[in-house]
Formats: structure tokens, C-alpha cells, sequence
């Protein structure tokens, strides 16, 4: 099965691991295809994937988002394409057993679900930031992918090359992994033992700069994929303050058939105006979300090799 299996590594900087998760994939899958997509790292890293045998593809533009997306979009005749982090934190032991388990069930996507006992290997801010936003896309999308932001994943060629990828930067496996649960694709879940870096290998992860980024890649997607559930929000929160303002103006008119605070008047006025527009641009950007859904779909299920 190895034969049909790509396995594609985002690197940068990673000198003290890449030679190690090379080599590790070489041992598990002795007949699968390895590259590496550099993006322009300074250190050795370069050095360290020509040694241990793996092709490489330097992508000068920056950002790990830049990167898979010159994976994605590379015309690789492979059944199964394996991303994982260059830093040797994922386990791949069970590597096969997952594979088959793919081809078994007909998978488009499986995730590995990163399970720690070493807690200098996941740190504090960055399982709480994960735990939060899982739960979030969770709540907003289905509850299919626990550990929405796993560097380690098993894609088909169907999946990859009808992905519509907007992001840059580290946000892109929350991307993945929306657009696979909005277009409920099939997606499996699997434990993976989760490393701690070794000594001078160091995260490209800044947990608050990044974590902003991909809250708002979060928001730009709940509004593109959920239009009606994300214009409502606005559209009851003016409704509401509408009502707050008016509702003593108008028992103020009821009992002496005056209006004294006019302007509040207006204001309440543009307040429900505002807000009905909130509900009905809503509405019409639903009809439009259901339409570039059923073409995505289509093109996901017409994709031939």
C-alpha cells in the first residue's frame, strides 16, 4: 500500500528533527514517496533532508497555509497524501494500521488526535486555546474532529484537490478542518502519542498573535459557511436595543400622547430598520451559501484522477 502513499512535511527550521521524521517514515513505509516543502528556512534544515534522502521543495513565500497550499496544488498521481509537522512530535507507530483503516472506510480526511503525558510537550495556553476553539467549531459545525488543529493528517486526492484554501499562515488546519465538516465529508479520528520537541528545536507558534488569527478565520467562516445564523445574532442584538430604547417612549405616548425624546424615538426607529436588514441580508446570503455548497459538492463527488 505504501506504493500509493505521498507523504508531504511543512519545514522551517527544523534542523534537529527533520533527519529523524524522514528516517521514521522511511522505516514505516519503506515504499512511499517523501518530500518536503521548505519555506526558505536559514538554519541546516536543507542539509539535513538531502542527507536522510527525502526530495525537496523550497516555497519562498512565508507562512505554513503558503505552504500546503503548494502542496495541494502539485500534480502527484498518489492515492493517499500523509502531512505531517517536520518537528518529530507525532508518534507514527500505527502509520499502516491507520492507512488501511482509510482505505477500508473510505475516509477523505483522518486527524490525529494527539494524546499527552509529558506536559512540556503541549503547553498550557495552547490546550486551552485548543479545547476552546474545538468546542466553538464544534458547537457551530458538528462535532466529527476533537483536536481541530492537529498537524497530522491522511487526506485523499479527491479531498486535497478540491479544497478551496483561503488561509496563509497557521490557521490552515482549522480551515481544513471546517471545510471538511461543512461539506460533511468523511472524517475519522485516531490516537497519536504526542512528543515533546527535543533540545534546540523550537515552536513557530506564537500562542496569542496566531490564536487571534485563527479566531478570525473561525468568524470570516461562520459568517461565509452560517450566514443566517451569524447575521441573526446582529439582527436580534439591534432588535433588543430597539426595543429597550422605544418600549418606554412608546408607554410615555400611551399615557399622555406625547413623544418628549425624539431623537431616542428616531433612534429606536433605525435601530429595528437596521436590524430587519441584518435578517434579511441573512436570509439571502443563506440561499447563496446553499448554492455554492451544492456546486462544492458536486465538484468534490464529479472529481475523477
Amino acid at each position: 500500500m505504501s506504493n500509493n502513499v505521498v507523504v508531504q512535511i511543512p519545514c522551517l527550521n527544523e534542523e534537529s528533527t527533520i533527519g529523524d521524521v524522514v528516517r521514521d517514515f522511511k522505516q514505516k513505509l519503506p515504499k512511499c514517496r517523501i518530500i518536503v516543502y521548505d519555506n526558505n528556512s536559514i538554519d541546516n534544515s536543507i542539509l539535513f533532508e538531502k542527507k536522510n534522502g527525502a526530495e525537496i521543495v523550497v516555497v519562498n513565500k512565508k507562512g505554513k497555509g503558503n505552504v500546503v497550499r503548494r502542496m495541494f496544488e502539485d500534480n502527484l498521481d498518489y492515492n493517499y497524501f500523509v502531512m505531517i509537522d517536520a518537528d518529530n512530535t507525532y508518534d507514527i507507530s500505527n502509520i499502516k494500521k491507520n492507512l488501511n483503516k482509510m482505505k477500508n472506510e473510505k475516509f477523505d480526511m483522518m486527524v490525529a488526535k494527539r494524546i499527552h503525558s509529558d506536559s512540556s510537550a503541549y503547553r498550557k495556553g495552547h490546550v486551552i486555546g485548543n479545547y476552546f476553539f474545538s468546542k466553538f467549531v464544534n458547537i457551530i459545525f458538528g462535532n466529527d474532529v476533537t483536536d481541530i488543529f492537529s498537524g497530522f493528517r491522511i487526506f485523499s486526492k479527491r479531498f486535497i484537490k478540491t479544497f478551496p484554501q483561503t488561509s496563509s499562515e497557521f490557521e490552515i488546519e482549522a480551515e481544513l478542518t471546517i471545510h471538511a465538516l461543512e461539506q460533511k465529508n468523511r472524517i475519522g479520528e485516531f490516537e497519536c502519542k504526542y512528543k515533546s520537541r527535543p533540545s534546540g528545536s523550537l515552536s513557530k507558534l506564537n500562542t496569542y498573535k496566531d490564536g487571534l488569527k485563527i479566531l478570525k478565520l473561525i468568524l470570516i467562516l461562520v459568517k461565509d459557511e452560517k450566514p443566517l445564523l451569524f447575521f441573526s445574532i446582529f439582527s436580534f442584538l439591534f432588535f433588543f436595543l430597539s426595543l429597550y430604547i422605544g418600549i418606554p417612549i412608546i408607554h410615555e405616548f400611551y399615557l399622555t400622547g406625547l413623544v418628549d425624546k425624539l431623537p431616542s424615538a428616531v433612534l429606536s426607529g433605525l435601530l429595528m430598520v437596521i436590524s430587519f436588514l441584518f435578517f434579511f441580508g441573512g436570509l439571502i446570503l443563506d440561499a447563496l451559501k446553499k448554492i455554492r455548497y451544492e456546486n462544492k459538492r458536486i465538484n468534490f463527488l464529479l472529481y475523477k484522477d
